[in-house]
């Protein structure tokens, strides 16, 4: 199968032949026709599969063959400013031979960009794509038409539950044409995102493909150690592997563990950059930049950067501590051994987070070899679930087999 069975317009499809896209992905292949058929639509797919073509695609061809109009046709929803800029970017290539336009909306910039955020929404710009809370922002005023808006698409909607958008969401929606096109993407399908399906779509189709394992080409380890030990630990990696390695990324489950582990290495004189949602938009891009462009080595961030932002070349992930979500795991080793190159990802487990790791495990259908700890290092804890945990367990099974 190829782009050409979608019978899109001359103009997008010269566009994506620029840009080298033959075959579709499972997951734009099983979307696009629901699409076409102007269905709503839920899909779990994990970031990576081309999920962004999926709903892109087909809302740009139906564009390019109606009239030219000066309302908002398409409102891309995303959970943080980077997806959105990257969503934006791509639009900006798929249509490129034709006449559709799109803006990005989100905030953290000055008060031009406002403005000029502003006239795109008051002045009808193709599809608008935005974080929840500026869009809500340029609502409260009475410049935006949205009566124009046929297509309303969620992108990462489990992570927009989990950083609290769910009113936000649901106050955009209430303000759009109750007939429109609804598309729901999202890499995980909890109890709640079908909830939210409830409430925002009407007998949408589905689409669940099996979350990818890790690329073959990633070398899976891991370290028990206790927590006192994890900084130490990450300096002793980063010594042995010395300066060979270009680009580094650490995992961390909080800005404060971010910024102490940036000052003990910037300390250790191993310079290193931080990321996540505390920090201003203009300094984030500024550090994606010199991460990119190999001014900086080292990049410690929270899962910001887990999802969604492609940086090619990543040779070592490092997961500060097990994520609690067994696919966060999987997302987040994802960013190394990109385009078939070959990578390294560690993860640091404690006591407590054993039972995490072996869920991990279970889902990546693998065991990852625990390495022991440079000889200088303490005793390390071992890797068996702790007794509390194991009646935790217990209890939560009774509980399902007697509710």
């Amino acid at each position: 199968m190829n782009f050409i069975t979608f019978k899109f317009g001359n103009e997008l499809q010269e566009g994506l032949e620029m840009m080298g896209f033959d075959k579709p992905t499972p997951i734009q292949e099983q979307a696009i026709p629901i699409i076409q058929k102007e269905r709503d639509l839920i899909a779990c797919a994990q970031t990576g599969t081309g999920k962004t073509a999926a709903f892109v695609l087909p809302i740009l061809d139906k564009l390019t063959k109606e009239y030219p109009s000066n309302k908002v046709k398409a409102i891309i929803i995303a959970p943080t400013r980077e997806l959105a800029k990257q969503i934006d970017m791509q639009i900006e290539g798929f249509s490129y031979f034709t006449n559709s336009s799109s803006y990005p909306i989100y905030g953290g910039g000055t008060g031009v960009e406002f403005d000029n955020q502003k006239e795109a929404l008051k002045k009808g710009a193709d599809i608008i794509i935005c974080t929840p809370g500026r869009l809500l922002a340029h609502l409260d005023f009475n410049y935006f038409d949205t009566s124009g808006v046929e297509h309303l698409i969620l992108d990462e909607a489990d992570r927009m539950l989990d950083m609290g958008f769910h009113d936000d969401i649901m106050s955009i929606a209430k303000q759009l044409p109750e007939k429109r096109q609804t598309l729901l993407f999202s890499a995980t399908m909890p109890a709640k995102i079908r909830e939210l399906a409830n409430k925002l779509l009407k007998k949408p189709a589905s689409i669940s493909l099996a979350i990818s394992k890790p690329a073959a080409g990633i070398t899976q380890l891991a370290y028990m150690c206790y927590d006192s030990q994890k900084i130490d630990l990450v300096r002793e990696i980063l010594k042995t592997k010395g300066k060979s390695l270009s680009h580094v990324l650490i995992f961390a489950s909080s800005i404060k563990s971010v910024r102490e582990i940036k000052r003990t290495l910037n300390k250790a004189g191993m310079r290193s950059s931080e990321m996540h949602s505390g920090l201003e938009q203009e300094q984030r891009e500024q550090t994606i930049r010199e991460f990119k462009s190999k001014k900086i080595r080292i990049l410690v961030a929270t899962d910001i950067l887990s999802r969604g932002i492609d940086i090619k070349g990543i040779e070592l992930v490092i997961n500060y501590e097990v994520p609690h979500d067994a696919e966060d795991y999987v997302h987040r080793i994802g960013r190394t051994a990109r385009a078939d190159r070959t990578g390294e990802a560690i993860t640091f487990i404690n006591h407590k987070q054993v039972r995490d790791f072996m869920d991990i495990e279970k889902l990546i259908e693998k065991e990852v070899p625990k390495l022991n700890l440079p000889k200088k290092f303490a005793e390390a804890p071992k890797y068996q679930i702790l007794a509390k945990e194991k009646k935790k367990k217990k209890w939560k099974n009774y509980q399902k087999k007697h509710n």
